[in-house]
């Protein structure tokens, strides 16, 4: 083979081994064995969650080892077309096969990222904050341009998105938006995210069509489950109810089942509008208890994140990444760097790039200045 290839093969073969690392690849089939002598228990639906949780993690121990062995066996496979079609001088065969590997390689290196995904909390479905900041219509605009991007990264990825609450904005657009979005590592993918949002482009709010600049900050917390557990005193807590009202106009029914909890120690706020006020106060209650492990998250992790750079107000200074539509297009990451000019891909969802970027510089241990620096 040429050598091109043979450093191809060294890549897949590479990343293969981190996804058998990860896995801990000699007790997998034990671990598979486990799960399924669990699922097997008559008892086990008494407890829908539990036993939700335990089918997600056992679906996702046989995904990560199926996607393991097949990436191997595709390689093998294609490293003997190439071998045959050497002995037969049959360049077309030869052709595919090393264009089939050049495509393995990064499907072997997308899965490396995911399994990386391996925080304490990465795994967790998550909640994702939407507030917009300076920039007044234009940045409520901004922030329901943003909430369009996250529906439809997290659609692709076929994850679950349920809105949890909602403000609109006084002319267009929104002043926040709550969501909580289900599916395997969302928690992993979604925490890169977090940070001031900043938009450059011509005005269409402005008749003299001047470029304006916008700012929304967004914010990433895990669902915590019943691995995690916080407490939450009582005495710590204020809880208000009041009256909501969906998009739709004037003649929307209203009732007073918004529910709003008020932590006081940490001035955290959090609310849920849906139909049941008994159902508020839970979604209520476990966002509380996800925004309070996360500020434990960010103290304990040695690299913070960036939790502490990025949580400054929605504007000048703060902002972890620029898209720009005029006078020209891009969308760049000012942590790591990455950029690219289709705008329009980025704000249609096409983010794992930019997501894994992060991902790579958090578990390469680099600051924000080492990057840029580089």
């Amino acid at each position: 083979m040429r050598a091109e290839i043979q450093n191809t093969v060294a890549k897949i073969e590479k990343s293969v081994a981190l996804l058998k690392q990860r896995l801990d690849w000699e007790t997998a089939p034990h671990r598979l064995e486990e799960f399924n002598a669990m699922i097997e228990d008559p008892t086990l639906w008494d407890d829908p969650e539990r036993a939700q949780k335990l089918m997600r993690e056992r679906q996702m121990l046989m995904d990560a080892v199926g996607t393991a062995k097949s990436i191997e066996q595709d390689m093998k496979d294609n490293i003997e077309l190439i071998e045959m079609g050497e002995m037969e001088e049959d360049q077309e065969v030869i052709a595919e096969a090393e264009a089939a590997l050049m495509a393995l390689t990064k499907t072997a290196a997308e899965k490396e990222l995911e399994a990386l995904l391996d925080g304490e909390a990465d795994g967790n479905d998550t909640f994702l904050e939407i507030n917009s900041g300076a920039g007044g219509t234009e940045s409520c605009d901004w922030a329901s341009m943003l909430a369009r991007m996250y529906v439809r990264w997290a659609e692709k990825k076929g994850y679950k998105v349920e809105l949890q609450s909602e403000s609109a904005g006084e002319e267009a657009g929104i002043k926040s938006a709550a969501y909580k979005i289900s599916g395997p590592n969302a928690y992993g993918w979604l925490k890169s995210e977090s940070g001031v949002h900043r938009l450059v482009r011509i005005s269409p709010f402005d008749s003299a069509a001047k470029r304006h600049t916008s700012f929304t900050s967004v914010k990433v917390y895990p669902v915590v489950d019943d691995n995690i557990e916080i407490e939450v005193n009582p005495s710590d807590i204020r809880i208000d109810t009041y009256r909501s009202s969906g998009a739709g106009g004037q003649h929307v029914n209203t009732t007073d089942s918004a529910v709003r909890i008020t932590h006081f120690p940490t001035g955290i706020v959090v609310t849920s509008s849906e139909k049941s006020q008994h159902q508020n106060r839970d979604i209520a209650m476990k966002a509380l208890k996800s925004r309070l492990y996360q500020m434990e998250l960010d103290k304990r992790s040695a690299l913070v994140n960036e939790a502490h750079e990025n949580a400054g107000d929605a504007g000048w200074g703060n902002q972890i990444r620029s898209y720009v539509l005029q006078p020209y297009q891009m969308v760049k990451d000012l942590r790591t760097n990455f950029e690219t000019s289709d705008t329009k891909g980025v704000l249609d969802g096409d983010l794992d790039g930019f997501m894994a970027a992060t991902l790579a510089l958090n578990v390469s241990g680099k600051s924000r200045a080492d990057a840029q620096g580089e």
